[in-house]
């Protein structure tokens, strides 16, 4: 496998990959699915939607999204893990208007500005800043007008006032461009690539929120 930023984490191994739903459990103290049916309950999807999903990884949030949607509805996801798409295919077989193709979110991708929403969920506090901001270049380029980007992800937050035990986990599970991330004002950034207006909800005690920006032009 081919590590695109050696110091992230947020691209992982085939090991990784196969058993990542459930470390996300783990990790979550169980609290994984109910939180990420309350981020996708909180896109306001509609039944005729066409969703990007960016790093759409195993396909369990595709899953969940595309119950939301009619036939008239489709979703099209992306990453460059073989397993994370063998998984996403057999996840969503049920689901003929899901697809996922291989490829790397930080490229120009091979699609048209045809998507009512673009998703990506915990990849960006994983990558250098640069990478970040080709993500929102794309996602801006290949929104329909009034478009919604979201994002879930950490909030902004004070890594040196956590809890200890919260210092001690983040540190141990996160790479350096995740204590840059959550220094940065996103929706600064987000403005000054043509979003906003803006919404959002918090997770985790303010830790973690999906945040949705609107293509404002």
């Amino acid at each position: 496998m081919i590590k695109y930023y050696p110091k992230s984490k947020a691209q992982v191994g085939p090991f990784i990959a196969r058993h990542y739903d459930a470390l996300m459990n783990i990790g979550s103290f169980g609290k994984y699915s109910a939180f990420i049916q309350e981020a996708v309950k909180f896109m306001s999807i509609k039944t005729g939607d066409k969703i990007l999903d960016l790093g759409s990884g195993t396909g369990r949030n595709a899953c969940l999204m595309m119950k939301y949607l009619s036939p008239e509805g489709s979703l099209v996801g992306v990453d460059v893990s073989y397993e994370m798409i063998r998984q996403f295919k057999e996840k969503c077989l049920s689901f003929p208007n899901a697809r996922i193709v291989r490829a790397r979110v930080d490229r120009e991708l091979p699609f048209k500005r045809s998507f009512d929403k673009v998703f990506i969920s915990f990849l960006l506090h994983g990558l250098p800043q640069q990478v970040r901001e080709s993500i929102i270049e794309n996602a801006y380029r290949l929104l329909k007008k009034d478009g919604y980007f979201f994002i879930l992800d950490y909030n902004e937050f004070s890594y040196p006032d956590m809890p200890f035990y919260l210092k001690v986990f983040f540190k141990a599970i996160e790479c350096p461009y995740a204590f840059d991330f959550i220094k940065r004002d996103w929706k600064d950034i987000l403005r000054d690539k043509n979003f906003g207006p803006f919404k959002e909800k918090l997770f985790f005690k303010g830790y973690v929120r999906i945040l949705g920006a609107k293509k404002s032009s």
